[in-house]
């Protein structure tokens, strides 16, 4: 039986995650700050996780893996904050609070896991990043940038870990319904919440189990058709054409 350790698995995306994996017959770790209370399920792991904390993570780490006989397959780093607010008008502890968990979490959880990866079966580590990392956005700078961080994070590690056998990837969804878009960034009021959390956890599930050698070879995950474009078209575009259209998205 394959094992995948989900953090922030108890709503949103990570729950849809927990779902999927459950489905296809995987041992679940599915860990968050509060849990899964009133859970049950004969493959599912639950338990608290503060990912900014390394203590934290090596006790939730050991606990999972001592169902696996010491060795984990699948890391997704899942859980995030966001904070929608202009820089100038933000409080110094949500500034660090984003950074902590957006993206000194899930360097600390790929760090902590190494070993246990090292002992999967197909190894690999899943990010979930945001298409607000395309381009910064104006009210969701620090939230942006953290999600920047774990593109780049993504692509030193797919290379520094090719050697060991563990393959890193990152997902990088537009605006989901769950609760971090119930917040007041201009860009999610102009362009809504369009993606279900299923959507997310399918293309979770499909960079997990890559069927031939050239999808094993993709890094970064769209989820829409939108994002895809998005990157796309920010890899094509001269900067200022880039600045306009998200200054348009955000209404600055």
């Amino acid at each position: 039986m394959r094992s995948v350790f989900i953090t922030g698995g108890s709503a949103g995306i990570g729950r849809a995650t927990v779902d999927r994996f459950l489905a296809r017959g995987w041992l679940v770790g599915a860990y968050s700050r509060r849990g899964l209370p009133g859970v049950r399920h004969p493959r599912l792991v639950s338990g608290v996780l503060d990912v900014q904390s390394p203590e934290s993570w090596s006790r939730a780490l050991e606990e999972f893996t001592a169902h696996t006989g010491g060795s984990l397959d699948v890391l997704v780093n899942n859980a995030g904050v966001i904070v929608a607010q202009e820089l100038a008008e933000m409080s110094v502890p949500d500034i660090l609070g984003q950074i902590q968990v957006n993206a000194a979490g899930p360097t600390l959880g790929a760090k902590l896991a190494y070993p246990y990866l090292r002992k999967g079966k197909d190894p690999q580590v899943i990010n979930l990043g945001s298409a607000s990392a395309i381009y910064g956005q104006p009210e969701i700078s620090v939230y942006g940038a953290t999600k920047a961080y774990i593109g780049s994070l993504t692509e030193a590690l797919n290379l520094e870990w090719r050697s060991k056998g563990i393959r890193v990837v990152d997902v990088w969804p537009l605006w989901t319904q769950t609760a971090m878009a119930e917040c007041e960034a201009s860009s999610v009021a102009r362009m809504g919440a369009q993606i279900t959390p299923e959507r997310v956890a399918d293309v979770v599930w499909a960079a997990a189990n890559p069927r031939t050698r050239w999808q094993r070879g993709k890094i970064h995950y769209g989820v829409s058709a939108r994002d895809k474009a998005f990157y796309a078209g920010r890899k094509l575009s001269p900067d200022r054409l880039s600045r306009l259209v998200n200054g348009w998205l955000s209404g600055e």
